[in-house]
């Protein structure tokens, strides 16, 4: 797999942030070892904490690792989308409004923490396959131009983004 970091016109200024977060590095192997060390950590989380959230108005932990499971399928989404070369452009998310319509909190914290292993599994299978010219395609999703690489660099950094905030806010 070819690896050549998003240039800033391969994405929404937005998410800026969350790429430049990712370590140097091929994105596959990056996102392959978040998938391994981010579930070892978040398994360790009891059960206990999934109600918790750091203040009024904030998401809970549920809700939290909800939120970074519904932002892979719709990065994971995308990516396919756009290496397939389909046509038209993708709806943003709004995430307030997933996180208000979600079931999560009527679930326990461990089958989210399990959805999320499975779902980057099945993300990355995908991934491997992916060569520079599929990395390069590109489409429009919340009106905004995207490539396939960029997708998956937004995604790799999202979680990061999120894990950080776990640890600073809710288990410190």
């Amino acid at each position: 797999m070819p690896d050549r970091r998003p240039s800033p016109d391969e994405y929404a200024d937005y998410y800026a942030g969350y790429i430049g977060r990712v370590p140097v590095g091929p994105i596959v192997e990056t996102l392959t070892i978040q998938r391994e060390t981010h579930y070892l950590s978040l398994k360790e989380i009891p059960e206990s904490m999934a109600d918790y959230r750091y203040a009024p108005g904030k998401w809970t932990v549920t809700e939290l690792l909800g939120h970074v499971v519904d932002s892979e399928r719709v990065f994971g989404f995308r990516a396919l989308h756009f290496a397939r070369g389909a046509a038209g452009s993708i709806p943003g998310m709004d995430q307030d409004e997933f996180a208000q319509a979600a079931p999560y909190r009527n679930r326990s914290l461990t089958s989210i923490i399990d959805e999320l292993y499975m779902l980057r599994g099945a993300n990355l299978e995908q991934f491997r396959a992916f060569d520079e010219a599929i990395m390069n395609r590109d489409g429009i999703a919340s009106d905004c131009r995207f490539t396939v690489r960029a997708l998956l660099y937004i995604m790799a950094g999202h979680e990061r983004h999120h894990m950080g905030v776990l640890r600073a806010r809710y288990l410190d």
